[in-house]
């Protein structure tokens, strides 16, 4: 087998210098505007591609058996693809598939969605060093898709414009820097909290001091990780994830970085305005029904899947559906079907909210007022606001914090005040009461800001099958953001 030869001699055509100057300069244009200086290293593969020739690129082109070189064509034209669109991939589009109904009906579940990375800044990645067009588990043997190191620092291009209110924003879930595999896409937090605080009555922990009740959180938190731990074949293995390897979700923003923002009755308020509901909003309400099955042909028309139907029994007379505006006028308008409708008092079911460490007696339907931390801005620490902000501080901006005795101390200085290094954002589903949004998790800080979905490319219904699952009508839709 003979190597494809270059001559190393042969002096570079006039056309190749064009190439290599235009090349050049739109990749130095590249660099500048993703911040990636390290870029730099591959310059010297582009000069010797176009003008000096040392490195037989083309090596297998001389390959004598023709059935090998033909294999190496593809082998070629496949990397070269990879390549290519693993570009596309971390700094321009990426495919991402709608996994729960957070944002129904804005969006579905089975929603393929292409989103725009630059819109916002394309992120220079955390962990370079990943399988190709992978987000953190390898294809079919399982297993981490990434190698831990190097990781770079955190660095965004300039974007076309910043997030706005009522973007719909693809980005990486924060709660998920530690994950337990086996429920990858569970708050491993609130898991912990919940397993560890079984048989306390927590109406009573509003009564308890913020001092008392971090300490109860972290006795709590601390038991439920042993017992998360100790069973790996039920939870998995424990692991932590970097920033870009953490599990992408999509929600809409509601709360900007320096907003205050409160939900009264289910509305949503921002420095004190109301904000108009998105079209596709909707709630759990309590269906009061007169006992007659209702018409399969109208339940799709409301546009409800199996899993919206799971509390609804043909004869009931009483259950609850999520509905949008516009579904709940469809469906009350049948008085031969239904007698009432009525909104669900979430506030009596309770929920584990955010922050863990701190009960302040919010429900999912009455929540806040909370301020969003804005980077530059100063707080000053108090044990209530602590509570809420402790996890930028810690976990986003990496810092330590210890409780002593005589106040709160960062990075081992006691401090009295805090500035925010980051912007943050309030996301929330447009399914409001079923998603698991930011009044469970908290804050969005802009370094998991992802980009914005623009096309519906495929929608599966996954109460179908074949062809019929095809949502033939969303096929190529702009998502309305």
């Amino acid at each position: 087998m003979t190597l494809y030869k270059y001559s190393t001699d042969m002096k570079a055509t006039r056309r190749e210098w064009i190439l290599f100057s235009v090349i050049t300069i739109v990749y130095l244009l590249f660099l500048y505007w993703i911040r990636g200086w390290w870029g730099l290293l591959l310059l010297p593969l582009i000069f010797d591609n176009y003008i000096t020739h040392r490195i037989p690129w083309l090596w297998w082109k001389n390959i004598k058996n023709p059935a090998l070189r033909t294999l190496m064509s593809y082998v070629d034209a496949i990397v070269f693809a990879t390549i290519g669109v693993g570009f596309l991939n971390v700094f321009f589009l990426q495919h991402y598939q709608i996994p729960s109904s957070s944002l129904e009906k804005s969006l579905l579940v089975g929603d393929y969605l292409m989103v725009n990375k630059a819109i916002y800044g394309p992120r220079t990645p955390n962990t370079p060093l990943t399988f190709p067009l992978t987000q953190n588990t390898m294809p079919i043997f399982g297993g981490r898709s990434y190698l831990e190191r190097p990781q770079w620092a955190y660095k965004r291009g300039k974007g076309w414009r910043k997030v706005q209110l009522n973007d719909i924003v693809v980005f990486n879930f924060p709660a998920g820097d530690t994950v337990a595999l086996n429920r990858s896409q569970q708050d491993i937090y609130s898991m912990a909290y919940e397993l560890g605080s079984q048989g306390i009555d927590r109406s009573k922990l509003t009564t308890l001091s913020p001092e008392d009740q971090e300490v109860l959180y972290q006795a709590c938190y601390e038991k439920g990780m042993g017992i998360i731990r100790s069973q790996p074949n039920i939870y998995g293995d424990v692991i932590w994830r970097p920033v870009d390897r953490r599990d992408s979700y999509v929600k809409r923003c509601l709360g900007l970085p320096g907003d205050s923002l409160q939900i009264r009755q289910r509305d949503v308020y921002v420095n004190g305005e109301k904000l108009q509901e998105p079209a596709g909003v909707e709630f759990l309400y309590a269906v009061q029904a007169t006992g007659k099955r209702i018409p399969d042909d109208l339940l799709n028309e409301l546009g409800l899947s199996r899993e919206d139907l799971a509390h609804y029994q043909s004869g009931a007379t009483r259950f609850f559906l999520p509905l949008t505006k516009e579904a709940r006028e469809k469906l009350l308008a049948r008085k031969d079907l239904v007698t009432s409708i009525e909104h669900l008092n979430m506030d009596a079911l309770g929920a584990t909210l955010y922050p863990l460490s701190y009960h302040t007696g919010w429900t999912i339907d009455n929540y806040g007022p909370i301020w969003i931390p804005k980077k530059g801005a100063t707080i000053q620490l108090t044990p209530e606001n602590l509570a809420l902000y402790e996890r930028c501080i810690h976990a986003y901006e990496g810092n330590t914090i210890e409780h002593r005795a005589d106040g709160i101390y960062i990075n081992g200085e006691k401090a009295e005040s805090y500035t925010f290094r980051m912007d943050y954002y309030w996301m929330m589903g447009d399914n409001r009461h079923n998603s698991a949004d930011s009044r469970f998790w908290g804050f969005v800080p802009e370094d998991h800001i992802v980009g914005q979905p623009f096309l519906i490319t495929l929608s599966m219904d996954r109460d179908k099958s074949g062809l019929s699952a095809i949502r033939w009508n969303r096929l190529f839709k702009w998502v309305g953001n």
